[in-house]
């Protein structure tokens, strides 16, 4: 791509006068961002025309993955590092008198997910493009993403995130590429040669246009693509007479409307117009991705040979969200390829695969048949028909089938089961932890399980080591490349080799020195962006996800009232200096969970601002979560918190990410840490709490008693008080939610079941970190392990055993 610096720096000026028409001496940060990003992007779609010939030309298969989120993060350092330019970059930059990492700085992260769906999918991309794999995310563009995160008052409070009010220089606007979605209307039947025909009429028209925006893979050799997709009307209209009258609101009330589609991620569906938003979003998203598949491969293939298409085309669909895919191909080859239904079936459910991402009952998602029918009156016709075709032949002799059938038709109770609609148009449906798969298989969705288990297997999720390690971490990077050789980077199960210096004194003490320097530069970001001065040397203990009851926030923040109380009640306690990091944002309807972020703002200013515990512990709280701000924390942990309630967490990415930069987990036996615990052995990670069998067990029997065992446990019964005594009078209200939660309510999530034990854990773990030599052996063999949970493993599975390519 360059010749070495200088030529770097030839073309670098050149591009000013060419882009912006002014010399490179002139412009500000800002724009000298926005030229290395058009230079770097400009390449990469270059390059994603190299790849794509090469894909016609050997026929490959394509993989589409539709997903409602895609959280990229920063992508400029991330495509240098994958064309491996990134030092070259910043030698000629350097030259120039600008520092790349100041550049870096000024890019925004894409506001396209909300939590670890998000992050997967984008590891996901990168994957597929390092690997060779025909891979095209399908999402959608979001002008707001889901709302940026402030902490006032100790509450948060969401905000517009404008993420794309300076442009974005890495998409390539393709209105040629144009599909109409159409919502509303009715569908008339008419017969022609004694064939039906159903014509969908009345209808409102939304344009989608795509933006596309490359994706690099490692080494520069494959650039896919990520195909976001915007609402816009599809004429101009203006209705004169209200803008006449000065109702300006209603004379651009139809441009309004349909550009709420793509403004906003997850709109609160609490209300009427909430819920019809969001499945507009959803059916927009695939509508507009289905239209562009068709398009292509007759492009490519022709219109009449229909048969081969699952065998150039798999369609995948991250959790429910997509799950439309299955009823709108349908549509598409009836109503306009005219195939026969048995045709079109096959062919769907041969192309069609599915990723379950959760256990939780509310996250199964489910649409009112009305409203269904209402906006989308074609699709539901044949959601009906799929439904009935299930019925017609289901096992009605096999015992308890009334409840079987329940449990698996897609309409039942008033509702469309969008999860049971995925599982029986799809051919393969995949957990994304060992855990997960079997509580999928032997429990949420057992009886399709026992129908159809070939359908069913485990895909344990990964991430990418090359945004997550190396870049994220590029002092270790470097470590592990002079001690390895670099051949990890390709290979990450090569991480193995680094068990070799286990003993290594010089080399535990160089880890040791990586980890200290990424502590210091998250602590100079928490002093800069909270106003809290931490001290490296002390323990830094770390929460960072999303905010839900199941997650557990609580717990860990009940640890840091115990061990306040402690304190308080004993100066002298041998606590070593502790650090407690949380960030993840809450829904913005989910009360609960924005009680449980107050509750952590308020114990950090009780905490932080008390001179008597002498600096002992510490608790921040960092607002507005990100893949750029993960990329500070997860270099700079020592220990990573993964307390999910045993079995309600499907896998934990963010585990993962933790234990390739060294982290060790204190967590239960829940998600991937299920694997991480098999892999590292008992030695190298702190697992505590109840079982997923024994939680099961409790909810089956009914025998648990929140409220007795907290009566029985003094200091869990002080801390549960302070949450309604007026402890916390200086600081806000109190937490009667919480409270009632806990005692009333009796402790869904067996908070203070597994509080103790997981007191016992997190000061087994605190005692290994005092044994400095130890603590770094611990370290180094979860980073030598870690190489299972690289996304290119993950997506080599699903490329092999499900996609078949």
């Amino acid at each position: 791509m360059f010749a070495g610096k200088e030529d770097f720096k030839k073309q670098y000026k050149a591009e000013f006068m060419e882009t912006i028409a002014r010399p490179f001496e002139e412009c500000t940060k800002r724009e000298k961002y926005e030229v290395l990003a058009k230079m770097i992007c400009s390449r990469a779609a270059k390059l994603h025309t190299e790849t794509k010939l090469g894909y016609d030309k050997r026929r490959a298969k394509r993989v589409y993955y539709f997903s409602m989120e895609f959280l990229l993060g920063r992508l400029l350092d991330n495509y240098l590092i994958n064309l491996g330019v990134e030092d070259t970059v910043r030698e000629g930059l350097a030259d120039l008198g600008e520092n790349l990492d100041e550049l870096l700085s000024m890019e925004p992260d894409p506001g396209l997910g909300n939590g670890g769906l998000g992050r997967l999918a984008a590891c996901f991309l990168d994957s597929m493009a390092f690997l060779g794999i025909a891979g095209f995310g399908m999402g959608a563009r979001y002008r707001f993403g889901l709302f940026k995160q402030k902490i006032r008052d100790n509450q948060q409070e969401e905000e517009p995130d404008p993420w794309l009010s300076n442009g974005y220089p890495w998409e390539i606007r393709r209105s040629d590429c144009a599909a109409e979605v159409h919502f509303g209307g009715s569908v008339n039947r008419r017969y022609e040669n004694g064939k039906i025909y159903f014509d969908h009429v009345g209808y409102q028209t939304v344009m989608a246009i795509p933006y596309d925006v490359p994706i690099v893979g490692y080494g520069g050799k494959n650039v896919n693509m990520l195909r976001l997709w915007q609402a816009e009307p599809a004429e101009e209209k203006i209705n004169l007479d209200a803008f006449c009258r000065g109702q300006y609101s209603e004379a651009f009330r139809e441009r309004d409307e349909i550009e709420a589609i793509t403004a906003i991620l997850y709109p609160d569906d609490s209300t009427l117009a909430g819920r019809e938003l969001r499945l507009k979003q959803e059916y927009f998203l695939v509508a507009a991705g289905i239209a562009s598949i068709i398009k292509n491969y007759k492009f490519t293939y022709g219109a009449d040979n229909w048969a081969k298409f699952p065998e150039k085309v798999a369609i995948h669909t991250n959790d429910t969200h997509p799950a439309l895919c299955v009823p709108e191909l349908i549509r598409v080859l009836l109503d306009q390829e005219h195939l026969e239904w048995d045709e079109a079936w096959e062919i769907t459910v041969k192309t069609m695969s599915f990723t379950n991402h959760t256990v939780m009952p509310e996250a199964l998602e489910r649409w009112p048949i009305d409203l269904m029918q209402r906006l989308l009156p074609r699709v539901y016709m044949i959601i009906e028909e799929i439904d009935r075709r299930y019925r017609e032949n289901f096992d009605h002799s096999q015992p308890d089938c009334q409840r079987k059938l329940q449990s698996t038709a897609i309409l039942w109770d008033g509702q469309v089961h969008m999860a049971n609609l995925s599982i029986i148009g799809s051919h393969s449906v995949n957990g994304v932890a060992a855990i997960h798969t079997e509580i999928l298989e032997h429990d949420v969705f057992k009886d399709f399980y026992q129908d159809m288990p070939q359908r069913f297997n485990n895909k344990t999720n990964g991430i990418s080591h090359r945004r997550f390690l190396l870049e994220a971490n590029p002092e270790l990077g470097r470590q592990i490349s002079m001690a390895i050789g670099n051949s990890w980077l390709f290979d990450t199960y090569q991480l193995k080799n680094l068990l070799r210096y286990k003993e290594d004194p010089d080399f535990l003490k160089t880890l040791r020195k990586i980890k200290y320097e990424n502590k210091c530069r998250l602590a100079w970001y928490i002093e800069r962006e909270n106003g809290i001065s931490i001290n490296p040397d002390s323990i830094f203990d770390v929460q960072v996800k999303r905010i839900h009851a199941y997650k557990r926030q609580l717990l860990n923040i009940f640890k840091v009232m115990y061990l306040y109380n402690k304190i308080k009640k004993d100066p002298d306690a041998e606590i070593p200096p502790c650090t407690f990091i949380f960030s993840g944002k809450a829904a913005q309807s989910y009360d609960f969970a924005k009680e449980v972020i107050r509750l952590i703002n308020t114990v950090a200013d009780v905490v932080n601002n008390d001179a008597s515990i002498g600096g002992k512990l510490k608790v921040v709280f960092l607002e507005n979560f990100s893949v750029s701000l993960g990329q500070l924390i997860y270099p700079a942990a020592d220990i990573s918190e993964q307390i999910s309630t045993a079995g309600k967490e499907a896998s934990g990415t963010g585990n993962m990410k933790f234990m390739f930069n060294g982290a060790v987990t204190l967590g239960t036996m829940d998600g991937a840490n299920v694997e991480i615990h098999e892999l590292v052995g008992k030695d190298n990670i702190f697992i505590f709490g109840l079982s997923s069998e024994q939680v099961e067990d409790y909810y089956r029997k009914n025998n648990y008693h929140s409220s007795q065992l907290c009566e029985e446990d003094p200091e869990l019964k002080e801390i549960t008080d302070q949450l309604i005594n007026g402890f916390f009078k200086d600081n806000g209200e109190e937490f009667w939610s919480i409270h009632d939660a806990l005692i009333r309510y009796n402790d869904e999530y067996f908070v203070l079941k597994d509080f103790r034990d997981y007191l016992r854990a997190w000061q087994e773990t605190v005692q290994a970190w005092q044994e400095t030599e130890r603590w770094t052996r611990i370290s180094l063999t979860n980073i030598a392990l870690a190489g299972h949970f690289s996304s290119d493993r993950t997506i080599s599975q699903y490329a092999e055993e499900i996609w078949h390519v």
